[in-house]
């Protein structure tokens, strides 16, 4: 599916103040079918905001953001959206945090047992099925929340900066896995990230935005082929592509 920002803006009421916080200011970009588009700008630019609005959490102030030239106007199965804290239901198993949506979704429990025994074994959790969130990694909870959110099949996958708090070998690992997903199920993924090597490791373009109220710096079309090797970040392509994009923000970070 299609994603469209057409001259969005949004704001926020500040806590102590009673002047409003600019957010977003007229961001229009367009993410394409099946799509791995990645989004990095300095802290506080607006990135989750810009999930938030995908998500139809809630509405721009100004502007219009679209699917397959719907406007988004409340949330969706076809949505759906992987935290960086992870949001499972620590009550809940492996299983029953992988099935949530369908059965929410009504589907048998047939269909639902073949599903969940289908994804845990894409993320590689089929032996830890009965177990609850307390007893896994970091790593494993977030293969928890990617499998749980392909569960529903929906066409796009919002992503707000899923692996900010994992380990480096542990993201690594996750990044590849994530690659290897997107080719198996084809879904339009935007990942927000505030790690430039990952947004080009990931992305098949890089959205790269201003200091807040955001707006679009630069779209970067990423030239390596995929499935892509680790040793890839060693590219002196790929060095020189990390390097201007961190200029080009090192400016909005001052």
């Amino acid at each position: 599916m299609k994603i469209k920002f057409q001259n969005v803006s949004k704001s926020f009421n500040g806590r102590n103040t009673s002047s409003a916080i600019d957010v977003l200011r007229d961001l229009s970009f367009e993410v394409k079918e099946s799509e791995f588009f990645c989004i990095v700008g300095p802290s506080g630019c607006g990135k989750s905001t810009i999930i938030n609005l995908v998500a139809g959490f809630f509405s721009p102030d100004s502007g219009e953001v679209s699917v397959d030239g719907k406007v988004v106007f409340e949330p969706s199965a076809s949505r759906t959206v992987v935290f960086q804290e992870y949001a499972l239901f620590p009550w809940k198993t492996v299983a029953e945090n992988i099935e949530f949506g369908l059965k929410c979704a009504n589907v048998d429990k047939e269909q639902r047992l073949q599903m969940v025994k289908k994804l845990a074994e894409k993320v590689r959790l089929e032996q830890f099925l009965d177990r609850y969130p307390d007893e896994l990694s970091g790593g494993m909870k977030q293969r928890v929340a990617i499998a749980r959110a392909l569960a529903v099949k929906p066409n796009i996958i919002l992503m707000d900066e899923p692996f900010a708090s994992l380990d480096q070998q542990t993201r690594d690992i996750l990044q590849e896995e994530l690659l290897g997903v997107q080719k198996e199920f084809s879904q339009t993924i935007l990942f927000v990230t505030h790690n430039i090597e990952e947004a080009l490791f990931l992305g098949d373009k890089v959205l790269v935005l201003s200091h807040r109220p955001a707006h679009v710096k630069s779209l970067v079309n990423i030239p390596f082929s995929k499935p892509r090797s680790p040793d890839i970040r060693n590219d002196p392509q790929f060095l020189k592509l990390k390097h201007e994009i961190w200029h080009s923000l090192r400016k909005e970070v001052i």
